[in-house]
């Protein structure tokens, strides 16, 4: 699929006080997911990524949805040889994940089928108190494809990940922050601001420590307890040699704030 052309114009982005923001806006307020669509987001969080100043991404969708679904009217053309030879799903899903800034995704509304892979892919879930999420592809003849199965039983448990992925029943809010789905859900206006206050807070730590601080927990996310733990400890010695290891507890021992170099 290396043909396909990202379609940036479904893509807005802009900063805020180190936050890069990136807001699916396609013409479909659901925010259908199709192949150039993901490129598009794949695109500019590897931007803020690669920018220096940018210390936290947000991933945002319109107020009825983050994303309530693959593109049904691209998908319906594939078949097995299409899906396999072009690697459908790996072309920009699989590289959303490793973005090493710390990446949060603030869910309005659905967060189903693909919107809900995409939204895990993040580091964590700011939902507001309307957001359903959800695997529901057993209902159109799939299963889910980009991580879907695994990372929605990481997140809540075998049973439960089990229940909503063979019935394709949504997860409320309430029972997405329940069940550790989601990190925090805010009502109404409480959201917007909220979700604000939390990106700037990360944006504004140390980059070199939150990037290592994400690379700990991944691994712990990814491995064994035995080699989450040595990897976690030579993260933590590497610390030490950081400008801002030393800055820190400068600050910490004058009780002041810390002023990050970010080196």
């Amino acid at each position: 699929m290396s043909d396909i052309i990202p379609k940036t114009e479904w893509i807005k982005k802009w900063t805020d006080n180190g936050v890069g923001w990136i807001q699916l806006s396609h013409e479909n307020k659901l925010n259908p997911l199709s192949a150039a669509f993901i490129l598009a987001i794949k695109d500019a969080a590897q931007k803020f990524d690669n920018d220096p100043s940018i210390g936290c991404i947000v991933l945002i969708g319109s107020d009825k949805a983050f994303a309530a679904g693959a593109d049904l009217k691209e998908m319906v053309k594939l078949n097995y040889a299409s899906v396999s030879e072009s690697r459908y799903i790996e072309n920009g899903w699989l590289d959303i994940p490793k973005i090493q800034t710390p990446m949060i995704a603030g869910v309005k509304g659905y967060a189903l089928g693909g919107g809900c892979e995409l939204a895990m892919m993040c580091d964590f879930i700011i939902a507001k108190d309307d957001a359903k999420f959800g695997q529901p592809e057993i209902n159109i003849g799939a299963i889910p494809g980009a991580g879907g199965t695994q990372r929605l039983t990481r997140s809540i448990g075998k049973s439960k990940a089990m229940y909503y992925v063979l019935t394709g029943d949504m997860i409320s809010s309430e029972e997405a922050e329940n069940c550790g789905l989601v990190a925090k859900v805010f009502k109404g206006e409480e959201f917007d601001l909220s979700l604000k206050k939390i990106a700037i807070k990360i944006a504004n730590q140390s980059k070199p420590l939150a990037k290592l601080a994400k690379q700990a927990v991944n691994v712990a996310y990814e491995t064994t307890l035995e080699e989450g733990v040595r990897s976690e400890r030579a993260l933590f010695y590497s610390t030490f040699a950081l400008d801002d290891h030393v800055e820190g507890m400068e600050a910490f021992s004058e009780k002041r704030k810390p002023a990050w170099k970010n080196k």
